[in-house]
């Protein structure tokens, strides 16, 4: 696209890919959104147990691609994989839509049954671990100017890069807000079975489409991917190794001085070591691996610090759906709001502000900060961690006040207590407002910092911290309620949610996450983008 009218939009190829990863985000929504309801009420979990099980899931889902990105960067092309990892997902889904066919007619055991569960949603995972981090990195490929080093000084690639991402994922929540709506409400109304059925089918035709485009993709030249990541890990092991080994110095006591002198002549660093050859230049020398390593450690920090905005992310999905069902859920006399329904709330809110996000809150900080982008990814970040803080805050206020008019009934056929499930909303919008800034942030930043012929690991690092962000989620529901079951006590996760300490849990997380959010301030004033430190020499 060379034309001017056409260079600052998406080519057909990536409008496509858009789509398709919307309709993967309708399949996998459609499944998880309502697990927790399918758990507890289906399988006879408890709510803590159903809770774990769906954190621990998603933990797993998302950490797959940190541990396959590398190897289908090393040993396969992105088309290929996508390919194959789409044949998991689907296998997968259809093992999960057996599972309810087959608990229609037998009850399930606490055995056999929920083991078969288990590993039918494990090998979803498996398949989501390659698919989605080579669908995008394989999206944002058929951008035209995809370069090494994004922060040069003509800002036209890392703009278009911005858009890219912004309506991809535009697209992923477009096809979320219709997989929670929609597929809520058919589990709900016409059982498991169809509502487990259709996301199959609806990633089905989402591999048909995304082999009818075969003819219109731009396929990436071997050259840009000729890093083998997997290959590079072990390399690097190895060249650090023999560096020690190599590096070791006797000192004789009558040749002290001249060994000295020897180590002056012969710096102890390679001093094209962080230069421009090092990332830049043969990918199988020493300093280009060590580079690249250094490069992703860097990340580390940063990293982690983004890990509680994670597990402020798996309380829609747990907590917050099983707030709803113990609410007002009736619209007229007839109909009941799907608790999980009200996590469409999230992705509408997406979708909602994202197109004012370029047109209307962009350029009014760019009118006070004088940045051409605004704000930068990582003040991008920061805004929806304190979003997300905000959004516990009144979580844990609402949640105070459902307790208190539940006690004061004492409700004894029915947990449900005469407040509104619309008292839900808010937190529900301020997590898809902190989302736009936080996610797509996130999803830029790593996508940016990592060399190009690791771009897939770059995407993989952003979903792993939604992953190790589930596991600590999982672990911080099993430290609280050993703690808070002792001497007979009721739990935080009690299933009587009358007498539940899900408000002390949330006053929890916005405390820890505020601290985050802290830590992360003072880790952004001292990190510098090491692609930008390349480019202009300062690397070190």
């Amino acid at each position: 696209m060379a034309g001017g009218g056409r260079a600052q939009g998406l080519s057909r190829s990536c409008i496509l890919l858009i789509v398709i990863a919307g309709m993967e985000r309708f399949a996998f929504k459609g499944v998880a959104s309502n697990l927790v309801t399918y758990l507890t009420e289906v399988v006879k979990m408890s709510n803590s147990s159903a809770a774990k099980t769906v954190n621990s899931w998603c933990g797993f889902t998302s950490i797959m691609p940190l541990l396959v990105a590398p190897l289908a960067d090393s040993f396969w092309d992105r088309y290929s994989t996508i390919l194959t990892s789409s044949f998991l997902y689907v296998l997968g889904l259809g093992a999960v839509s057996s599972t309810a066919l087959l608990w229609t007619w037998t009850p399930p055991s606490n055995t056999s049954s929920s083991a078969f569960l288990f590993w039918s949603l494990c090998l979803i995972s498996l398949g989501l671990g390659a698919y989605n981090p080579s669908l995008q990195a394989f999206g944002a490929d058929q951008l035209e100017q995809d370069e090494e080093l994004p922060c040069s000084k003509d800002d036209k690639s890392s703009k278009k890069k911005s858009l890219f991402f912004q309506w991809w994922y535009f697209g992923v929540c477009s096809g979320s807000l219709v997989g929670v709506i929609l597929m809520s409400y058919i589990q709900d109304t016409f059982g498991w079975v169809l509502g487990f059925a259709i996301p199959m089918f609806a990633m089905v035709i989402s591999v048909a489409f995304f082999t009818c485009g075969s003819r219109i993709y731009s396929y990436k030249p071997e050259k840009t991917v000729h890093g083998k990541p997997f290959q590079s890990i072990l390399q690097i092991i190895k060249v650090t190794a023999s560096k020690f080994i190599n590096c070791r110095v006797t000192l004789p006591n009558d040749q002290s001085d001249v060994v000295e002198l020897e180590l002056q002549e012969k710096p102890l660093c390679d001093q094209k070591l962080g230069s421009n050859e090092a990332i830049d230049g043969n990918p199988k020398s020493d300093t280009y691996l060590l580079e690249n390593a250094k490069v992703v450690l860097r990340l580390l920090p940063i990293w982690t610090m983004l890990l509680m905005f994670a597990v402020i992310f798996q309380q829609p999905a747990t907590f917050f759906t099983k707030q709803g069902m113990t609410m007002k859920r009736n619209i007229g006399s007839n109909f009941k709001i799907p608790p999980a329904t009200l996590q469409s709330a999230i992705t509408l809110s997406i979708i909602l502000l994202m197109p004012l996000y370029d047109k209307v809150l962009i350029p009014i900080i760019q009118m006070v900060t004088r940045n051409s982008k605004g704000i930068t990814v990582m003040q991008r970040m920061g805004v929806g961690m304190f979003l997300s803080i905000i959004a516990m805050i009144i979580a844990a206020v609402v949640e105070t006040k459902r307790l208190e008019i539940s006690r004061k009934i004492c409700v004894l056929k029915s947990e449900t207590v005469p407040l509104n499930i619309f008292w839900l909303l808010p937190q529900y919008v301020l997590l898809g407002i902190s989302d736009v800034f936080t996610v797509v942030g996130m999803q830029e930043f790593f996508y940016n910092e990592v060399p190009a012929r690791m771009r897939t690991m770059g995407f993989a690092l952003y979903t792993s911290v939604f992953g190790v962000g589930s596991f600590l989620s999982a672990l911080m529901i099993s430290v609280i309620e050993a703690f808070t079951s002792s001497e007979g006590r009721e739990s935080w996760f009690s299933d009587n949610m009358r007498e539940d300490g899900l408000d002390k849990y949330y006053w929890l997380l916005a405390l820890a996450s505020a601290l985050s959010l802290l830590l992360y301030t003072i880790l952004c004033k001292c990190y510098k983008s090491s692609r930008c430190e390349l480019e202009h020499g300062n690397y070190k």
